[in-house]
C-alpha cells in the first residue's frame, strides 16, 4: 500500500556533493497518515545506521557523524523527502536508504526502500 522510490545514489569524488530523494507512493485506498520520514544506511556485514531524520514535528535529527554536511527536507504534502550532503567521503559510501512511518487508523506502520547505492571514490 505504501512504495518509496529512491533516487540520486551513485559514485562521487571525495569532497563531492549529492543529494537523495525519496518519494512515498500511497495507494489511494490507504488511508496513511505520515510521521516522520528519513534515511538511513548501510554497509556490508554492518548494523543499519541513522543518517538523518524529519519527524512528524517539523524537527530534523542528524547522525553525528554527518552534522554539518547534511541536510532533510520533507514535504509531507508531497510524500517526499530529500537528503543534501556535502563533503562527502570514502566513510560515506553506503547503501542509503528511506524510510516513512505512521499511522493507518491507531496502528502504527513503517516503510523501507530498496536502498540506493551511494560510492565516495576517486
Amino acid at each position: 500500500q505504501v512504495q518509496l522510490v529512491e533516487s540520486g545514489g551513485g559514485l562521487v569524488q571525495p569532497g563531492g556533493s549529492l543529494r537523495l530523494s525519496c518519494t512515498a507512493f500511497v495507494s489511494t485506498t490507504f488511508n496513511f497518515n505520515i510521521g516522520a520520514m528519513g534515511w538511513y544506511r548501510q554497509v556490508s556485514g554492518k548494523p543499519r545506521e541513522l543518517v538523518a531524520t524529519a519527524p512528524g514535528d517539523g524537527s530534523t535529527n542528524y547522525a553525528d557523524s554527518v552534522m554539518g554536511r547534511a541536510t532533510i527536507s520533507k514535504d509531507t504534502a508531497k510524500r517526499t523527502v530529500t537528503l543534501q550532503m556535502n563533503s562527502l567521503q570514502p566513510e560515506d559510501t553506503a547503501v542509503y536508504i528511506c524510510y516513512v512511518d505512521g499511522y493507518v487508523g491507531d496502528t502504527y506502520r513503517d516503510y523501507w526502500g530498496q536502498g540506493t547505492q551511494v560510492t565516495i571514490s576517486s
